[in-house]
């Protein structure tokens, strides 16, 4: 038995320039972005494609420009090859992406969802008092143990479990840099500090989950075509009824990106097809699953090299 996964990406893969290509060679992706700066009232298509990367930063403009760019390629994959997937999952941000591909989740309403979910994260906690960094090449049992050694009475916490040797922390800033200083004097040589502005999944993004439960009252949820592996549980589901709520811990919970990679590969998936710009998620997969087959298209020659082995 061998599966297909489609992985959708979150923040952190965007780049000026991204659908661009896609954009000027296929008309749905050209649609499709016309359809997204439709529903926001705003050019995301121009910040897609021409930038500035200051403006594509902004987290209120990045959530909805990866959301477009991954469903323009989705749309593009499905009417070029038909290619269906088994199961699909999204990197935090990235679930929304899977959601819309599932069918639970209406485009229009999830770029508007995604819009205010990145005011309300960016409102949550006041610039530069939360951070997030990267603590590479030790367990996670290591990492919890810094988290609560620098804590003191702030957050501080393991936010993505992303691959192997690769755990984001998040929380208050000064904590954070705490967690960093006790990681370095224990002899954990690889530990950065990301360029955020926002300390995501951790219980700081606790006020911003319950603007986004309001929000996502007035949208309707339909049933799931394909099961949606949730960040927060690392498990398939395909109950409509459980999206908003899944959604909303989400934005406080940790994404357990590893476990559900073993989850999709112990249900017999066997290849994984990146849909978004760059190819974070792929690199991650290798990580985690070397028997996976990893693929991912974000310009033209990538999408022609996908569709040949494909058909």
């Amino acid at each position: 038995m061998s599966g297909t996964a489609f992985l959708f990406p979150g923040q952190g893969s965007q780049y000026p320039g991204m659908g661009k290509e896609l954009a000027d060679n296929f008309a749905v992706v050209r649609h499709t972005f016309e359809e997204a700066d439709d529903a926001l009232g705003m050019a995301i298509s121009r910040i897609c494609f021409q930038g500035p990367e200051s403006d594509l930063q902004l987290t209120e403009n990045t959530q909805p420009a990866l959301l477009a760019t991954s469903i323009a390629f989705f749309r593009l994959l499905a009417s070029e090859t038909g290619l269906v997937a088994d199961f699909l999952a999204g990197h935090s941000l990235g679930e929304y992406s899977a959601l819309v591909a599932a069918g639970a989740l209406d485009f229009a309403d999830a770029l508007r969802t995604v819009r205010s979910r990145g005011q309300f994260m960016q409102e949550a906690v006041p610039v530069g008092t939360g951070a997030m960094a990267a603590v590479l090449g030790v367990d996670a049992d290591v990492v919890a143990q810094v988290c609560d050694e620098a804590a003191q009475g702030e957050v501080v916490v393991p936010a993505n479990f992303n691959c192997p040797g690769q755990i984001v922390i998040s929380g208050q800033a000064t904590a954070v840099q705490r967690a960093v200083d006790i990681a370095k004097a224990r002899g954990i040589r690889k530990v950065l500090l990301l360029p955020v502005s926002v300390p995501s999944h951790c219980a700081l993004m606790e006020s911003a989950g319950r603007r986004l439960a309001e929000a996502l009252e007035t949208i309707t949820v339909a049933s799931l075509k394909v099961p949606v592996v949730s960040n927060v549980e690392a498990k398939p589901y395909t109950e409509a009824e459980r999206v908003k709520d899944l959604l909303v811990a989400q934005i406080s919970s940790p994404v357990l990106w590893e476990t559900s990679v073993r989850e999709t590969a112990s249900r017999g998936v066997t290849r994984c097809l990146e849909i978004g710009p760059a190819k974070v998620l792929s690199g991650l997969v290798k990580k985690i699953d070397k028997e996976l087959i990893v693929r991912n298209f974000d310009d033209l020659a990538g999408f022609k090299a996908v569709s040949e082995e494909i058909a």
